[in-house]
């Protein structure tokens, strides 16, 4: 117990010392590579070929796609599953009539042109008033009306 123990910081040091001359030392034995087998053509392939040996890290990235390629041409992969959501293809649509969209222009311009709108209402009551009236300071509500009538 009258050791001293080592501070942690000079044991975290040492430790890295000894870990990056381990890496720097070479490896003992390294593995003979193994010689890639033999792919077959890409025209041959067909969905029942077996398609592992195109996905080895040797293979090259465009020899992997063209063997992909192939196999995802196959109608099995097109088939929609009808119990996914967006399976559907959304890109292809009817276009719509000329009409409806005369009509939806017109309501945009209705519906969404605020400062318009206000200016033809104020225009609007400014012509149903009579230039003689005084204008109410509070609007009669409809329910205040035929509760009036019922007392």
């Amino acid at each position: 117990m009258t050791e001293e123990k080592e501070a942690f910081l000079d044991r975290w040091s040492r430790l890295k010392r000894e870990e990056t001359q381990e890496e720097a030392a070479p490896p003992p034995a390294q593995k003979e590579e193994v010689a890639m087998p033999a792919l077959p053509p890409v025209e041959q392939l067909d969905p029942e070929s077996d398609f592992k040996p195109f996905m080895d890290s040797r293979v090259d990235g465009e020899t992997r796609r063209a063997a992909l390629k192939k196999l995802f041409t196959d109608a099995h992969f097109n088939e929609r599953d009808l119990f996914e959501f967006y399976s559907e293809d959304f890109t292809v649509s009817e276009t719509i009539p000329e009409e409806m969209l005369k009509t939806l222009k017109h309501a945009k311009h209705l519906l969404f042109d605020e400062k318009k709108a206000a200016q033809a209402a104020q225009a609007a009551s400014q012509d149903t008033q009579p230039q003689d009236a005084q204008p109410q300071d509070k609007p009669q509500e409809p329910g205040d009306v035929a509760g009036k009538q019922d007392a």
